[in-house]
């Protein structure tokens, strides 16, 4: 299979829209059919029909692509040889920033547009609220392809909804998680061996054992060592841009491995939990990482750093998996190391990227039995590996522990071990997800832009907003203490 080209700079930039509360309390509120009691499908004789099936998709994302690309091609062969019925699949696409709302209008007026849908992990909780989409619990039950098992605990993020629901909404499409692509050829360079021997009296990490090893604290040097201004190449791109969730996803780290929390998922309280003079600190230390950054780095994210990499501007970076194709080029075949990023004092705790499958609630029972099949042929042992050959991340257990699997991507090893428990965490899960997230991306990016001087009014601010949103949500007895800092 061809992978479409993602290294262009329009095919993964993010849209800039986030969803407003009032939206988003609009379209909750909207409408509430179940579609399917309790997650039960009714076995369904589809042979001698023809169907079409539409899948809403990631917008120049390679595993959203993947899935229509396999559907029109093998499980189309497989339904019409196997279960006797034609089937073909569409897709329409939105870039993340706006896939939700895409989302949201349609099932909001209980249509069958999207029949099957590829969402991020922390919107399931505002799907499942006003009941658009399908509770799996049953249909799992149902039908044996659906029991797997899977590689770590960290799956549960792609399949549950609210903290607490035991409802299972949706199954893994396409595992990510943060690794460091870095120049293996400059590392193995003699010259550069030297130099850095010199300047620090150490070696350069070889392999993807002393990268397991290193800290940021010992990353330091090489990042450093491999900043070179006046030749315009830096020892790192990192995302600081406001986008979507782009700097989030790297502040976090900093937390997460230290233990630190973002709120207290128990009785969804923010302040005091976020806004800590420990949490302030790690901003200020993840900020001032943009000394080993090429400039703009304001403007970095999925898109950008993969250009920045491809065209020699970088040593290194840390960028999602699911961009391996796009992050090795041809001419950067044998060339890269795959490896984790590096781990902190405390421990190793990354943000999850990735995204599961949900099913439209309102699908008629001929299409809800298509998408089922489709499902359990999706998780089959053959499609699995299939995928994981194409490029896709699968998170199934027996697929990533079969034999030859790390040698089948660049970046499967490193995927692996950042897929392991401990190492890797995920947002929120609630309902109120775009709001909580499109506030603190203002703020944590008013202190990198130096619009806010101090990290600790940064975070006050985040908090104070998160606690107001939960608040008016009824999801905390808790109101805002004190008074909204300004961003100025």
């Amino acid at each position: 299979m061809t992978l479409p080209d993602i290294t262009r700079r329009t095919a993964l930039k993010y849209g800039a829209v986030a969803l407003s509360a009032p939206f988003l309390a609009r379209v909750l509120a909207a409408c509430g059919g179940s579609g399917t009691s309790g997650g039960a499908v009714e076995k369904m004789n589809l042979k001698g029909q023809s169907l079409d099936l539409m899948i809403l998709g990631v917008a120049g994302w390679p595993p959203s692509q993947m899935s229509v690309d396999f559907g029109n091609k093998a499980f189309k062969s497989y339904a019409k040889s196997s279960l006797g019925y034609d089937v073909s699949f569409k897709a329409s696409e939105a870039p993340f920033a706006q896939l939700f709302q895409k989302a949201a209008t349609s099932l909001a007026t209980k249509s069958q547009e999207f029949n099957l849908i590829i969402s991020d992990s922390q919107w399931i909780a505002a799907f499942a609220q006003p009941k658009w989409i399908t509770p799996l619990n049953k249909v799992i039950e149902a039908n044996k392809n659906l029991q797997l098992e899977w590689y770590s605990s960290v799956v549960r993020f792609y399949m549950y909804g609210a903290e607490g629901d035991q409802n299972i909404y949706g199954l893994p499409q396409e595992g990510d998680v943060l690794v460091l692509y870095v120049r293996k050829d400059m590392l193995e360079d003699p010259k550069e061996q030297a130099a850095y021997k010199s300047k620090y009296n150490k070696d350069l990490p070889q392999t993807f054992e002393d990268f397991v090893k290193i800290t940021w604290a010992d990353y330091q040097s090489v990042m450093e060592f491999f900043t070179r201004p006046d030749k315009g190449l830096y020892g790192i791109s990192l995302q600081y841009s406001k986008e979507y969730d782009d700097f989030s996803c790297y502040y976090y780290p900093f937390l997460f491995s230290r233990g630190y929390r973002i709120w207290d998922p128990a009785n969804k309280n923010v302040q005091g939990v976020l806004n800590t003079d420990q949490n302030a600190a790690a901003l200020e230390e993840f900020v001032a990482l943009k000394k080993f950054c090429p400039p703009g780095a304001d403007q970095v994210g999925i898109p950008e750093m993969a250009d920045l990499f491809t065209q020699g501007k970088v040593f290194s970076c840390i960028q999602w998996a699911a961009m391996g194709p796009a992050m090795i080029t041809d001419s950067l075949k044998g060339k890269v190391m795959v490896v984790p990023p590096p781990a902190f004092k405390e421990g190793r705790t990354y943000t999850l990227g990735g995204q599961p499958w949900v099913v439209n609630a309102f699908n008629d029972k001929n299409k809800m039995q298509a998408v089922v099949d489709f499902l359990n042929w999706w998780y089959r042992p053959e499609t699995q590996l299939a995928y994981a050959k194409a490029g896709g991340n699968p998170c199934d257990k027996a697929t990533l522990e079969s034999a030859g699997f790390d040698d089948l991507q660049p970046w499967f090893r490193a995927y692996k071990y950042m897929l392991q428990d401990g190492k890797t965490l995920d947002f929120w899960h609630n309902a109120n997800y775009a709001k909580m997230l499109s506030d603190q991306q203002e703020a944590l990016t008013a202190y990198s832009t130096g619009q806010v001087k101090d990290p600790k009014t940064a975070l006050d601010y985040i908090a104070y907003k998160q606690q107001e949103t939960l608040y008016q949500a009824g999801q905390t007895k808790t109101a805002p203490s004190g008074t909204l800092p300004p961003l100025s």
